[in-house]
């Protein structure tokens, strides 16, 4: 392919000094090339003369097809780029996707009318060589072997619950008031880490009964509920909190060295989707790394 393309510039230059300008080689190196592809082909491609080159009759026949060929091959590629440019997909974690990328995404859209989004919800983490994925959000520190890792928000946590269920027990004043109420997911290690934080070590908390809810968009709405005490991230409820359906009794928050990140491979670090989306996210969630 490499020599075809020389020889085509060549073929239309009529110049192998004028083509090794325009291609960006030496003069050497595009001569090496049409001998290369001569030998391949076992016939003279061009007429040496003092002024230049000229096209031998199998070289004007070879020359329309291979330009045909390389116009064909440009057109398939800015083709196929384009479809990949158009679409974004991505599969986020589930309280991320619900609680602030759905709420903010459509501000990406208004700035970047050309490209739909699709967004899937998932637990998993991706497989990029057999999903059909341009990136993933996911909860960690960050260390995935062979994808770029940016971090978008730190994991911090501290206890949530509604102002009726407060109220049930006179106010939540001190964070061993806690200890009188249901506690959601109570086996969650954030629950020991946010204690100890507070000054309440080694808290037993085996003997309650035991209601997992797993992500924390599920915990937050039995919170809502009144059915017990959930260890939230700030950062995606802050619309409830807002609206008085929970309140957070204490400022303390938990932080065990995670964060949720924005992921993609390697190998798609210079598309121009993915860089427009991670400007974009990376600007949209700075105030939390602050």
């Amino acid at each position: 392919m490499a020599a075809i393309r020389v020889f085509e510039e060549a073929a239309r230059s009529k110049n192998f000094t004028v083509a090794a300008e325009k291609l960006g080689m030496t003069q050497a190196a595009v001569s090496y090339q049409i001998k290369v592809l001569e030998d391949r082909v076992g016939a003279q491609l061009f007429v040496r003369q003092a002024r230049g080159v000229e096209l031998s009759e199998i070289g004007r026949k070879f020359a329309g097809t291979a330009t045909e060929a390389l116009n064909l091959l440009a057109d398939a590629y800015a083709d196929a780029r384009g479809l990949s440019q158009d679409t974004l997909s991505i599969s986020v974690i589930p309280t991320f996707g619900t609680n602030f990328l759905a709420q903010h995404l459509g501000k990406f859209q208004l700035d970047n009318p050309k490209i739909a989004v699709r967004v899937e919800i998932s637990e998993g983490l991706t497989d990029f060589n057999s999903d059909e994925f341009d990136l993933a959000i996911r909860g960690g520190k960050g260390e995935w072997p062979d994808l770029r890792s940016h971090i978008l928000i730190p994991t911090q946590f501290t206890p949530m619950l509604s102002k009726e269920l407060s109220d049930s027990i006179g106010g939540v004043r001190e964070p061993a008031d806690l200890l009188k109420l249901p506690i959601l997911s109570h086996s969650d290690p954030w629950w020991q880490l946010w204690f100890t934080a507070a000054g309440l070590e080694n808290q037993s908390l085996d003997n309650r009964p035991n209601r997992q809810f797993g992500p924390q968009i599920l915990e937050a709405n039995a919170a809502i509920a009144g059915q017990g005490v959930a260890m939230l991230t700030p950062a995606f409820f802050k619309a409830e909190l807002a609206r008085g359906q929970l309140v957070q009794p204490f400022d303390l928050l938990g932080d065990d060295g995670t964060g949720y990140w924005l992921v993609f491979p390697e190998s798609n670090r210079l598309s121009p989707k993915i860089r427009k989306f991670r400007s974009w996210i990376e600007a949209a969630t700075a105030s939390y790394r602050e």
